[in-house]
């Protein structure tokens, strides 16, 4: 007799925690007491593809619908990055760091997004699930990685939503009166920076996330019409831009010299993310193979065009020394007699902002439900609504917290904190492609093996040097030649190992050449960020592993060593007490 589906809402402590290790105090007592051979059974645990592409699915209970394509990828990828960051970070470094050479700083930046681009389309091609970077990262770096990468992504959603929903509010009050703050309640005993309360950003989180749950195909539709709107908006910003253009403003193209560019390319790389969002998309495409690459890398070439096309019409239509810094192109056109030009940035910016958290809002659910489908965080989480097709209560668990967060903080908590984050999972992906390529358990050689982790930390090593020299203010060439040296040296000692595995549809050109170059600059821009983005990111990573040692790795290993660890319940109950004595 078959059995009755069960309920999508239930909240018994099996839905939660239904690991072995928290049936009773005694079992997990006795967890407790083997925590170090557990996490050395999950420092070197690795993943495999088929677990995160099959049995991790189950979790869910319902599948999620294959319903995208690559025109909905294309406009998820646009919407997910073009947000308002090339209007508000634009002025501030053209007119302070870069000045018209602001539009190389965009195709650094842009090139740097690119790379990483490249190593998530060649795994989403080849596993395509909900989980992106973390499984990607389970997969080839191991279960513990895998965690840390995965609080981060957490960390990441809540703080990424949470800023976008005060920026929002901070874009619309501006719209209504000059004061960005003006919708805001200041709580004078509160402390600094978390003294403005903002209910309205709570109110368009919960909208944003609401349409999100809703249903997939439709929040994509939705996203494409507001983006294809935005596209000719930006278009039209392009074209008016260099009819008022002056080439003379365009002289001297590098005031500030190459540490100005560079310095800008740090700061208007926030402009670029968010595109790891499409990536967790890929259970729902209907042809991963072919709309993926399309979709991801696609969108992103279209959009650092865009991104130069823009900051060039703008420094050719008023001299760098005159950008506004806090409203470049609305004090532009109003130069040239467009005062109404205002309004259209302002909508624009807030157009893309809810785009992005329409699709970051999807994004991050699905990040949630295949860490929840690992069991890092309880398997209620992994849960797929059977109507919708959508993890709604991921989806929740994120909203929740973002909007609490986004109630209290002010944007330059957040920023800093969301930064890091961001480029150390990067980082983590590039290094995460080269294992794939170079290492295969029980078919590399050792010899083989070690050559590989000695390259890898040469080029790492070489990148932090060259990046210690930027950040110290050293400026001479030896150092930086002795570093380049030793980074070509590790990437040419790279070339020549065989690889293991080469990619069965589509695959990152120029491996290692691409996958390093993403190391090195994902291990520049970090350096740029400054000691308080450092102390942070430790403090909560620390937090992370803390949460790990207690819960985390007894029900990952427990899942692991799920057949050994039934048999070993009962057992477990009687010996507890002499186990810890």
């Amino acid at each position: 007799m078959e059995l009755p589906p069960k309920p999508y809402w239930r909240f018994t402590k099996q839905d939660f925690y239904p690991e072995p290790t928290f049936r009773s105090l005694a079992t997990y007592k006795l967890a407790l007491c083997q925590t170090l051979p557990r996490l050395k059974d999950r420092l070197a645990g690795r993943s495999t593809d088929s677990t995160e592409l099959v049995e991790l699915k189950k979790q869910s209970e319902n599948e999620m619908k294959k319903c995208l394509t690559w025109w909905d990828l294309i406009w998820l990828g646009f919407g997910s990055v073009v947000g308002s960051g090339i209007f508000s970070l634009t002025g501030q470094e053209a007119h302070n760091d870069a000045g018209p050479a602001i539009t190389i700083s965009y195709a650094v930046s842009g090139l740097s997004a690119l790379l990483s681009v490249f190593c998530y389309t060649e795994f989403a091609v080849e596993i395509p699930v909900a989980g992106g970077s973390f499984s990607f990262l389970r997969i080839e770096l191991g279960d513990f990685i895998a965690f840390i990468a995965a609080g981060n992504i957490l960390l990441e959603a809540i703080v990424g939503a949470a800023g976008l929903g005060r920026s929002w509010s901070s874009y619309f009050a501006s719209l209504i009166n000059s004061n960005p703050n003006f919708l805001r309640i200041r709580v004078s005993s509160f402390a600094e920076g978390f003294n403005l309360l903002d209910p309205l950003a709570v109110l368009v989180l919960a909208v944003a996330n609401s349409i999100a749950m809703s249903g997939t195909q439709f929040t994509s539709k939705l996203n494409w019409v507001f983006s294809i709107l935005s596209a000719g908006v930006i278009l039209m910003i392009i074209v008016i831009g260099f009819l008022h253009a002056e080439s003379s403003n365009l002289v001297p193209f590098f005031p500030y010299g190459a540490e100005g560019v560079f310095r800008a390319a740090a700061v208007v790389y926030w402009s670029y993310t968010g595109f790891d969002m499409v990536a967790t998309m890929a259970e729902e495409t209907k042809k991963p193979s072919r709309d993926i690459p399309v979709g991801l890398v696609g969108s992103m070439s279209v959009i650092t065009v865009v991104y130069c096309l823009m900051t060039l019409s703008l420094t050719m239509m008023v001299k760098y020394t005159e950008i506004d810094v806090d409203a470049a192109y609305s004090v532009a056109f109003a130069t040239v007699g467009m005062k109404w030009a205002k309004y259209v940035v302002g909508v624009v910016a807030l157009k893309g902002m809810t785009t992005s958290l329409l699709v970051g809002s999807m994004g991050q659910a699905r990040y949630t439900t295949q860490i929840a489908r690992s069991h890092m965080i309880p398997p209620w989480f992994a849960l797929v609504h059977p109507k919708t097709g959508t993890p709604v209560n991921a989806t929740l668990l994120v909203t929740i917290i973002s909007c609490i967060v986004a109630f209290f903080s002010s944007l330059d908590v957040l920023s800093s904190v969301l930064s890091f984050s961001t480029l150390f999972i990067f980082m983590l992906m590039a290094i995460a492609l080269l294992v794939r390529r170079y290492y295969v358990k029980d078919v590399t050689s050792k010899r083989d093996l070690a050559k590989f982790l000695v390259c890898l930390f040469v080029v790492m090593g070489s990148s932090i040097g060259i990046t210690a020299l930027w950040a110290s203010n050293k400026r001479g060439w030896i150092g930086y030649a002795v570093a380049g040296v030793f980074f070509a040296l590790g990437t040419v000692g790279m070339v020549l190992l065989p690889k293991q595995r080469f990619p069965k549809v589509w695959g990152v050109p120029l491996v290692p050449w691409l996958p390093l170059l993403s190391v090195g600059m994902n291990i520049f821009l970090i350096g740029s960020l400054g000691l308080v983005a450092f102390w942070r990111f430790f403090i909560c990573s620390a937090l992370m592993l803390v949460y790990y040692l207690f819960v985390g790795v007894h029900a990952t290993y427990d899942v692991a060593h799920q057949d050994q660890q039934e048999l070993k319940v009962e057992d477990g109950k009687e010996d507890a007490n002499q186990a810890c004595s």
